[in-house]
């Protein structure tokens, strides 16, 4: 038990303002129910079904995602390291009823705990309700936020968002995903971000290449997403 303690309390510290406030017992049992797990790109973390758990990216980047009946995806948030993912522990939160996927955008490695043991000291622990109902109200506010550009926005708005975006994520002017991917997180089709990048490219905004996608004029940019 101390092993494991050890290995895990230095981060949940960090993550956890609730974490000096749990009895020794209560870190102990989180600590023991929890387990380092090295995701390679593109694995399923979670396929909808059952409860992976409280995901806490270490290092990598991970997707939630919807699925309609059709196999068509929306990405909803990404979650990068120092995030920590309470929808996966779905289980834990009696308000979440609808599916979610998880997948590994790259080699990633995540501490999990059990969604089992996350509930149970929870329950124990009024501050730890409250925090996993404040972190799940945080990341509904940035669904919300995609359900009003799909439903709202028009197309060259929502694209010139998405690239200011990544580019202020990876702090970068060159945004180096394919069309097909940037096409897949924003949930339309590639054929349709093909031809708005060709729009920008021909006012002058981006410049499309092999390299990836490079912003040259970030003024008119955020004029066309309003930002």
């Amino acid at each position: 038990m101390r092993q494991e303690r050890t290995a895990f309390e230095p981060v949940y510290k960090q993550i956890f303002p609730f974490w000096e406030e749990l009895p020794d017992t209560d870190k102990d049992y989180l600590c023991t129910h929890s387990r380092t797990v090295t995701y390679p790109r593109g694995k399923i973390v979670q396929d909808g079904s059952g409860c992976a758990g409280v995901i806490l990216v270490q290092r990598g980047s991970l997707r939630l995602y919807m699925m309609s009946d059709e196999g068509k995806d929306i990405t909803l948030y990404r979650l990068q390291a120092g995030d920590t993912c309470m929808l996966s522990a779905s289980c834990v939160l009696e308000a979440i009823t609808f599916e979610v996927f998880l997948d590994a955008e790259e080699d990633s490695v995540c501490h999990v705990i059990s969604a089992a043991a996350f509930e149970a000291v929870s329950g124990r622990n009024p501050v730890v309700k409250i925090f996993a109902l404040e972190m799940a109200v945080r990341r509904f506010s940035d669904v919300m936020w995609v359900m009003q550009q799909i439903l709202f926005m028009s197309m060259d708005r929502r694209l010139a968002i998405f690239l200011l975006d990544e580019s202020a994520r990876t702090g970068s002017d060159t945004i180096t995903l394919t069309h097909a991917r940037i096409a897949r997180y924003m949930g339309s089709a590639r054929e349709v971000v093909s031809r708005m990048l060709k729009y920008f490219a021909e006012e002058k905004m981006v410049e499309v290449s092999r390299k990836g996608i490079r912003i040259l004029d970030r003024q008119r940019l955020c004029k066309t997403g309003r930002v």
